[in-house]
């Protein structure tokens, strides 16, 4: 497969900016700039943004109210493939009820997927998309605000890009990142949440397989 002058988008939050990695170098953004030297990366990464609409202001980290939605706009327009890692952060301190697959609502968690993908059909008429789901992060079967737990953000991604037929790189099943035993927290992340160099090179790796065959 030719991947010479090929374009690739990478939207997502803080880990997709590269927190958690000794370098940018060694985040799985750099690590694909690397693997694709002839292609032009683009790292849309901007740490805590969620994928949906905050209805409140989120005023402890004001950038993260740069929701997905908002900045699809701002990539470049050209791009061979467009991937999307995010989520975590709508567990984490988002206000967006999940509402359901058929939802077109930006405040809600479905709607602003249902709204994302459609956005990057029509902005990108010629590309490939994947969607990455979270990773496993510490105390994720807590209930956040809204009573919902991380792996009802994980299956409302897998239902909603289904609808679209993009297809998901499943990290939270698949990724071989598990830091939800304490004792097993620092092998691949630094915190429970942002993998380190080792965890960005497990995304890599299997997001790089994803790459392969669709582009």
């Amino acid at each position: 497969m030719e991947f010479k002058n090929k374009i690739i988008n990478v939207l997502g939050d803080s880990i997709t900016f590269g927190v958690g990695a000794s370098s940018l170098e060694n985040s799985y953004v750099g690590l694909l700039k690397k693997e694709y030297g002839d292609c032009t990366v683009n790292n849309y990464g901007i740490s805590g943004t969620r994928i949906a609409r905050r209805r409140e202001p989120y005023t402890v980290f004001p950038e993260a109210d740069q929701d997905f939605l908002s900045r699809i706009d701002g990539m470049q327009r050209n791009a061979d493939l467009v991937v999307v890692f995010g989520g975590v952060n709508d567990y984490g301190h988002g206000d967006a009820t999940l509402g359901d697959v058929n939802d077109y609502d930006p405040y809600t968690f479905c709607g602003a997927l249902n709204i994302l993908f459609k956005e990057l059909y029509l902005q990108y008429p010629e590309a490939k998309f994947l969607m990455m789901t979270p990773l496993h992060k510490i105390d994720e079967d807590k209930k956040n605000s809204l009573g919902l737990t991380l792996v009802d953000y994980v299956e409302a991604i897998k239902k909603v890009a289904a609808k679209y037929a993009v297809p998901v790189v499943d990290l939270y099943s698949r990724s071989g990142i598990c830091p939800v035993d304490e004792d097993l927290k620092l092998l691949d992340t630094t915190d429970g949440l942002h993998p380190n160099d080792k965890g960005h090179r497990k995304i890599f790796n299997l997001l790089n397989n994803y790459i392969k065959y669709v582009l």
